[in-house]
């Protein structure tokens, strides 16, 4: 009986923690869930010292501040994230009432039970949903609502109105050009003759050497570099295998190990996709051997909120699975550096989400770590439309847009290397402007004034930070060449500059750079000012006549950032003394 009246009593009293007003387009519930049916749900924790650990990881990555380079351990982290006894105990104590068994994460409880359950405890109506292009149904409630005692001791229950599928892959390449065999031949002629010359219709590792001036050879000793795989791609070894024979001589022989999370594969004979992966592999490879690599290969499939540009099915990734299992590692297992070339926009990934998956970046920089991320291919923007209020706006990325990841835009050319048209950039929609960025951001703003100011919050995070080289890198995949461009190629770019920095510091003892961005823009001078080329989309709208573009400009813009690297100046910055040979 009392556990009637406590569900009585949640209901008459709850706070609507989500509410979707219809069902999303393009999807039709299919049926209503059986109640004996089984969900699994994970409930996200406040955390009792969040403002205090930003203010940590901010005095940890600021030069001259007396705690910088005092990176934390796991349990460090795990102290400041940690929700309070009565958050728990009171959220555990609630569905054990119910009968509901569950388990505690630090910040997260994870419970499975049936529909019916689930139903009266967060006053929802579960259903089985279907998208009309096809795919698995999906368990799903179009509202969900917590006891108002425990609202402030919760975050986000997921999933429950996130509507997502599987779908095509949604990384940031922006174009992939497989070549003919004719083609190849010509291509391995001219590098034979050119060697570090570099040709903009073909961009190779020892051009990015050359352009870059790269020399340096790290220590593979205690060093360690990785990229993340989602959405079924997985990188492969015989292409690596040809890739060093052709392209990279000098780091012949050289593997990546592959570490599986949430499911995650490493199938080798794979029928699908694998260009995204092998262009990272061979380019994290290319600047930074010989740093050991690591691929984090990561199953399951992200919430969506359904946008014009991404109407489902759902190919957001599945972040929280990822950084979960990463920032439950011990210290000695984790990489100093991680790119990731995926990317949505901004407003198709729930805010809470959103959020969430931020603080937990935050938490890999509090460890040292220094995450990569591809700004995105889209300039401005897609269609250019907020969901919202159907108003014209532009389209920030995600992840790109949370402030404690550094977000790569890319160039292309040489003699002037220029901001290509498809890299992304703007101003977030959710992250308030860093203070670390204030100046470089504020100083772009004031030279282009009223332009474009009714389509971004002026006030908000800029992206990206940096650039580089990202169109047609020639890559080998499934035994053959291909010409890829997009941000994909920017971001293990610069991610195996930052390992080879990374490695420099670790030979003088110094601990590794961690969170990059404050660093980096007390250190713009050492990026090559990118101050022509631009950043165009939103054709598809008519707001924008002839569509809207970001133009490349002397200091920070949304289209390269502060710049691309400069590497004697970076390494000089990094670990003064340590010779770039």
């Amino acid at each position: 009986m009392r556990s009637l009246l406590v569900l009585f009593a949640s209901a008459a009293s709850a706070k609507v923690m989500d509410k979707l007003a219809s069902v999303p387009k393009g999807w039709s519930e299919v049926r209503q869930a059986s109640p004996d049916e089984p969900v699994t749900l994970r409930v996200g924790l406040q955390q009792q010292h969040a403002a205090a650990l930003e203010q940590a990881v901010i005095e940890i990555s600021t030069p001259g501040h007396p705690n910088y380079g005092m990176h934390m351990s796991r349990d460090q982290v795990k102290a400041y994230t940690a929700p309070t006894e009565k958050s728990v105990s009171s959220v555990v104590s609630w569905l054990a009432e119910s009968g509901v068994k569950s388990s505690v994460n630090n910040d997260w409880i994870t419970f499975t039970t049936s529909v019916k359950t689930a139903n009266d405890l967060l006053d929802a109506n579960f259903s089985w949903y279907q998208y009309q292009e096809g795919g698995s149904p999906k368990l799903r409630t179009l509202s969900y609502s917590v006891p108002d005692e425990l609202s402030a001791n919760i975050d986000l229950i997921q999933p429950t109105t996130r509507f997502g599928q599987l779908g095509a892959k949604r990384s940031t390449i922006f174009e992939m050009q497989v070549l003919e065999p004719e083609e190849e031949d010509t291509i391995k002629a001219t590098m034979a003759v050119e060697a570090a010359d570099c040709n903009p219709s073909r961009i190779t590792p020892a051009c990015l050497k050359s352009l870059y001036n790269i020399k340096y050879k790290a220590s593979p000793e205690g060093n360690l570099v990785a990229f993340s795989s989602y959405l079924e791609e997985y990188a492969r070894y015989a292409d690596l295998q040809s890739f060093e024979t052709q392209y990279l001589a000098e780091a012949s022989g050289q593997n990546f190990s592959v570490e599986l999370v949430n499911g995650g594969l490493n199938d080798q004979a794979s029928r699908d996709d694998s260009g995204e992966a092998n262009l990272d592999v061979q380019y994290v490879l290319a600047i930074s051997a010989p740093v050991p690599i690591l691929e984090y290969s990561t199953g399951g499939r992200g919430p969506l909120v359904p946008t014009h540009d991404q109407p489902g099915p759902s190919t957001n990734e599945p972040y929280l699975e990822f950084l979960t299992y990463l920032l439950d590692q011990p210290d000695s297992a984790l990489p100093q550096t991680i790119s990731t070339s995926y990317g949505e926009e901004e407003q198709s990934v729930p805010a809470d989400y959103a959020l969430k998956v931020c603080n937990m970046f935050m938490q890999l920089g509090a460890r040292g770590v220094s995450v990569l991320f591809s700004s995105g291919d889209s300039g401005p923007g897609d269609s250019c439309i907020r969901e919202s209020d159907q108003a014209p706006y532009f389209q920030p990325t995600f992840p790109a847009g949370c402030p404690y990841v550094t977000s790569v835009g890319a160039t292309y050319n040489i003699e002037p290397e220029q901001g290509v048209s498809f890299s992304s950039g703007g101003f977030s929609s959710l992250h308030a402007q860093p203070a670390w960025q204030k100046d470089a951001v504020n100083a772009y703003l004031e030279s282009i004034g009223s332009t474009y100011s009714a389509y971004f919050n002026a006030s908000n995070r800029g992206i990206p930070d940096v650039a580089a080289q990202g169109s047609r890198f020639v890559v080998i995949d499934k035994g053959r060449t291909a010409l890829l461009s997009g941000t994909s190629a920017s971001s293990p770019v610069f991610a195996g500059v930052v390992a080879l920095l990374n490695a420099a510091r670790k030979s003088q003892g110094q601990p590794p750079l961690g969170f990059l961005n404050p660093w980096l823009y007390n250190n713009s001078a050492a990026l090559i000012d990118i101050t022509s080329g631009y950043g165009s989309g939103c054709s598809g709208n008519s707001a924008f006549r002839n569509g809207a573009r970001w133009n490349a400009t002397a200091g920070w813009d949304p289209v390269t950032g502060l710049g691309t690297p400069d590497f004697p100046k970076l390494l000089a910055a990094a670990a003064p003394g340590v010779e770039n040979a």
